[in-house]
């Protein structure tokens, strides 16, 4: 089983892989091809990406069942630990951090409640 997520990547690129791949939803490809198909898939893509971003997950004999690479800008970073795969995504700086000893309540469900 394979499946290729691209993201900001042409029609024709797109088209290209339909051939290979079904498309259940926009940028999503699955289908079941060989080792030599798959990296074909890869070399190919990875040529006309043009500031576009591409994962590529496949099944394999490890404890997770599948291995996975990716190249471009997806906003998210592969970590290999220890045999495991990791996905970590940027903190955003702009969120508030939670508060400490903040039991879950919000703000604004106590407000009515006396002091």
């Amino acid at each position: 089983m394979l499946v290729m997520v691209l993201e900001r990547v042409t029609p024709g690129l797109r088209g290209e892989l339909s051939r290979w791949l079904i498309e259940p939803r926009a940028g999503v490809f699955v289908g079941s091809v060989s080792a030599l198909v798959r990296d074909q898939l890869w070399d190919i893509c990875g040529k006309r990406l043009h500031g576009g971003a591409m994962t590529q997950i496949w099944t394999t004999n490890n404890e997770q069942g599948f291995t996975l690479r990716s190249t471009g800008d997806t906003g998210r970073q592969l970590r290999d630990c220890e045999g495991l795969w990791l996905v970590c995504r940027p903190w955003d700086k702009q969120a508030p951090a939670p508060s400490e000893g903040s039991d879950g309540a919000s703000a604004s469900a106590n407000a009515d409640q006396p002091a």
